[in-house]
């Protein structure tokens, strides 16, 4: 729905790509500075807990009204205003001390980045033509995880060297980044230059008019609830991997880092290796059937790391369950872009990552609360089965929304052949089509 008629603009896509990647690893550098200054300082559980919380909270909250502004104001403005206001946050952060101005400021920073996710997401489908967009999803997949990768390791050398405040200065000079790409990019939506209704559909069959409603599009709802069920329960991983790593596999800080490394590199690789399936997957039933068994291989990674005896043996099974974690962050992208009209996609996005947060912060109480009464094993196993839970607790509805959506055109396959083919698409672990 609304790609670009003439050739994909690359030019611009590489200017989100590396703002995109720049602010990340901005976004990390300051977050993993700022846990690390909080514990030095011998601030104790319910301030780090309270900095996680203060840098998620506003992407949920804020969501619906960062959707709204994404669609209605000039992009431009948009980018070049919020990445001002963070560079002044994190300059007042570089010099701020107590506890409590460091969480208020934090809250403010991610203020900020919920205006901005859903504005650059919502921009690169504009820039290029359908069938290009899994490769500029790709792109923007590895930019976002190289700066997730670099931000943390760079600031546990430079805290170490040289304290927390110069790595929140190359914080504030990173949202620099956006204010360039808001200047530089020559696509722009919202305010005036907002898209009118597309007269000619996508390669998507979902609305196609600007009054579009999350909630009437059963496919992205599906997805949307999917991805936000499989989060809260597999969530808790990401605060139970280190016990669980280190202590209960009696590892070092080395191998932890090589075993979070893994899930990151598959990351990259799922996101170029789907990118290619995506871009032949024109039917969105199918797409959002693949979507599911990704996700599935996910937790089925995360199940079957429950049973390793040694970390090492954790490299190759978060490898895989990263692959198939990047193969669904394309699948979803690509997804809701085709079946979201142009002038809604900056709600759409921010549904997505508000969705996404509030569950993570789901997985994080859970993870806290679970680790007082139960083994770091045990509860790796448990996100495993949770998640494969979740997924076939919606199987049964992803069925239907298909069928309905297939249904209206005149074209669903005989019977007896689809429910072979959807139960053969269900029942495969990771898809071949």
């Amino acid at each position: 729905m609304s790609f670009t008629s003439g050739p994909s603009r690359w030019a611009d896509v590489g200017l989100v790509t590396a703002a995109r990647g720049v602010s990340t690893c901005g976004d990390f550098l300051a977050a993993s500075a700022l846990t690390l200054a909080l514990q030095s300082a011998g601030a104790g559980g319910l301030a780090v807990s309270g900095l996680m919380l203060a840098a998620t909270l506003p992407l949920v909250a804020l969501a619906p009204l960062a959707g709204r502004l994404a669609d209605r104001v000039d992009s431009r403005l948009l980018l070049v205003v919020a990445g001002l206001g963070q560079a002044a946050v994190c300059l007042v952060l570089a010099y701020a001390g107590h506890p409590a101005l460091v969480i208020a400021l934090v809250a403010l920073l991610a203020s900020g980045l919920a205006v901005t996710q859903p504005v650059l997401s919502a921009l690169v489908p504009t820039m290029v033509r359908a069938e290009d967009l899994p490769r500029a999803a790709a792109l923007n997949q590895t930019a976002g995880t190289l700066g997730a990768l670099a931000g943390p390791a760079l600031a546990g050398v430079l805290v170490g060297g040289f304290g927390a405040r110069l790595p929140l200065l190359l914080d504030a000079a990173s949202y620099l980044a956006l204010v360039a790409a808001g200047l530089l990019i020559r696509t722009r939506r919202g305010g005036s230059r907002r898209v009118t209704p597309a007269t000619t559909p996508g390669t998507g069959t979902g609305p196609s008019t600007v009054t579009w409603r999350l909630r009437r599009d059963p496919l992205l709802v599906a997805m949307i609830a999917t991805i936000a069920g499989v989060i809260a329960a597999v969530g808790a991983i990401n605060v139970v991997e280190v016990f669980f790593i280190r202590e209960t596999l009696h590892s070092s800080t080395t191998m932890y880092g090589l075993v979070t490394g893994a899930w990151t590199l598959g990351i990259l690789i799922g996101a170029w290796l789907f990118a290619r399936l995506a871009r032949r997957l024109v039917d969105d039933g199918r797409l959002l059937v693949g979507y599911l068994a990704l996700l599935a291989g996910c937790c089925l990674m995360i199940l079957l790391s429950a049973a390793v005896p040694s970390a090492l043996l954790l490299v190759p099974v978060w490898l895989l369950g990263g692959v198939g974690n990047g193969g669904a962050n394309v699948f979803d992208n690509v997804l809701l872009a085709r079946r979201v009209p142009e002038a809604a996609r900056g709600r759409a996005y921010a549904a997505l990552s508000g969705s996404v947060q509030g569950a993570s912060m789901v997985g994080f109480l859970l993870g806290g609360l679970l680790l007082e009464v139960a083994t770091p094993r045990v509860l790796v196993a448990g996100c495993g089965v949770a998640g494969l839970l979740v997924i076939a607790l919606v199987v049964p509805p992803v069925v239907r929304a298909v069928r309905a959506e297939r249904a209206p055109v005149g074209v669903p396959p005989e019977p007896a052949a689809d429910a072979a083919a959807t139960g053969a698409e269900l029942a495969t672990p990771s898809p071949s089509r």
